[in-house]
């Protein structure tokens, strides 16, 4: 029988300041499967602690104490799971890590990524130049792991236009440069095919699925993101930075995708919304 699987994915902006602020009330009603957290900025007493018994839970700290840090939850049990991801001298922990759930016959493959936030001609942006390298080279490994696989998170890049309400004032800015953008071009293209990046370069299509421009169509936004400063959210000046980024498997079976806008600018709980998808497992 098919099983239908509901994922979200959201950057707490760190989980003990989000459940003080109310993120258990929305769990508790959003009949979540499996939760894949960022910048969780915790230890893995507090995550667990605050998601409570009824999760299976996986933790990757940063190390740096009290950065980034990534998780993944749940209800069902977890076969498998990895934290490695490129060379050896690539400090990654805290924003990559991968489970394997099964789902009646099915395996779902599902990792939490936290891409780092970058700054132009800093030593950040090289850190977040390399990991989406990375990013590229795993995904093929990972389609070979398991045909239904889901990298969701913060990947902290605006791929087109549409995905920033201010894009042209953040055509120099890291999260909408030219060379971050076309590393997504490559990522979301036909597979095996010549794709012409935003930069003006050639690359090879990786075949993975954007499943929230998919579903929203050629429309702006919906954003996921909203700066904390000024009127950002009241005027719904964002950026669509967090992703569904399926195989085509999956992303076929793909259906009510809602990013949980926050009513109100107080009623908050992160400065990122929930990125909720319903898939549906052989």
């Amino acid at each position: 029988m098919p099983t239908p699987v509901r994922i979200a994915s959201v950057n707490v902006n760190g989980i003990r300041a989000s459940y003080r602020k109310g993120m258990g009330d929305w769990l508790a009603t959003r009949g979540i499967d499996v939760l894949a957290l960022q910048e969780v900025r915790a230890a893995d007493s507090d995550v667990i602690g605050l998601l409570g018994s009824e999760w299976n839970v996986l933790h990757d700290a940063a190390t740096a104490k009290g950065r980034a840090g990534v998780a993944i939850a749940s209800r069902r049990p977890i076969a498998a799971h990895r934290t490695t991801f490129g060379d050896d001298d690539f400090d990654s922990a805290g924003r990559w890590l991968e489970a394997d759930i099964e789902f009646g016959g099915a395996k779902l493959t599902v990792a939490s990524c936290y891409v780092h936030s970058g700054e132009v001609d800093t030593p950040k942006q090289v850190e977040k130049y390399r990991f989406l390298a990375t990013l590229e080279e795993r995904l093929p490994q990972l389609a070979a792991h398991s045909p239904y696989a889901l990298v969701v998170g913060d990947l902290n890049v605006g791929h087109r236009e549409l995905d920033i309400k201010n894009w042209r004032g953040n055509r120099k800015n890291a999260g909408f440069l030219l060379d971050e953008r076309s590393s997504f071009d490559r990522i979301f293209g036909e597979a095996g095919a010549s794709v012409e990046c935003v930069d003006g370069t050639t690359g090879s299509g990786l075949g993975w699925i954007d499943v929230g421009r998919i579903a929203a169509g050629e429309v702006p936004g919906p954003y996921t993101w909203w700066s904390q400063r000024g009127q950002a959210f009241d005027t719904d000046t964002g950026w669509r930075i967090d992703y569904h980024v399926a195989t085509p498997a999956l992303a076929a079976t793909a259906s009510s995708y809602t990013v949980d806008r926050a009513a109100t600018y107080d009623t908050r709980w992160s400065d990122h919304a929930p990125v909720v998808v319903d898939y549906t497992l052989p």
